[in-house]
C-alpha cells in the first residue's frame, strides 16, 4: 500500500467527470482502492474519491461506523424524500476550510464492490453527508460550488473560535 498525493482545489481533474470502471475486480482497483484507503487515514479524513488522487475513475471509500473502510464503485445516488439539512463540510483537497451545505437528509445508494458484486442500501446522517460529497468529486463538484451562504464559509479555526465564543456568549444571557 502507498499513500498517494491529494489534488487541491484548482487542479483540473476535481473539475472532471469520472470514468466509470470497467472491471472493479480488476488488481489495480483492488490496489487503488487499498491505497486510497490507507491515504485517507493518514490525511484523517472520513472519505475519499478517486479524483482526488489524480485517478478520474467513479469509485469511492469513506469510513464506516465499525471504524472500518468501505468502497463503492460506480456509485448511484437518489435522495429519499424531501427532507434536507445543513451542516459543516471539510474537504482533504480544500484543506484548513469548512463550509455549510445542505444536502438531502437520507439517499438511497447503488453500485458494485471490490468483488464486483452489486452493493445497495439507504443511508442517513453523516454516512449520507459523506458519500453524497464524495460522488459530487465524481461529477466534478467541489462543496463550495454547493454553498448558498458564503458567510458560513472559513479556516476550521476561526470558524470553531467564532463557535466558541458564540456558546460563551450564551452561557452569559439569563
Amino acid at each position: 500500500m502507498a499513500i498517494l498525493k491529494i489534488a487541491r482545489m484548482g487542479h483540473p481533474i476535481l473539475l472532471a467527470r469520472a470514468a466509470e470502471v470497467t472491471d472493479p475486480t480488476a488488481p489495480e482497483i483492488h490496489r487503488l482502492v487499498a491505497d486510497m484507503a490507507e491515504t485517507m487515514e493518514d490525511a484523517g479524513g472520513i472519505g475519499l474519491a478517486a479524483p482526488q488522487v489524480h485517478v478520474g475513475l467513479r469509485l469511492f471509500v469513506w469510513r464506516t461506523g465499525a471504524g472500518g473502510v468501505s468502497a463503492l464503485i460506480n456509485p448511484v445516488l437518489e435522495p429519499v424524500g424531501e427532507e434536507t439539512e445543513a451542516a459543516f463540510e471539510g474537504c482533504l483537497s480544500i484543506p484548513g476550510l469548512r463550509g455549510a451545505v445542505r444536502r438531502p437528509a437520507r439517499i438511497r445508494f447503488r453500485g458494485v464492490d471490490i468483488a464486483g458484486k452489486p452493493v445497495e442500501g439507504e443511508a442517513a446522517g453523516i454516512v449520507a453527508r459523506v458519500m453524497q460529497h464524495e460522488a459530487d468529486h465524481l461529477d466534478g463538484l467541489l462543496y463550495p460550488m454547493r454553498m448558498q451562504d458564503f458567510t458560513q464559509f472559513g479556516f476550521t479555526e476561526e470558524l470553531a473560535r467564532a463557535a466558541a465564543a458564540q456558546r460563551a456568549e450564551q452561557e452569559k444571557a439569563p
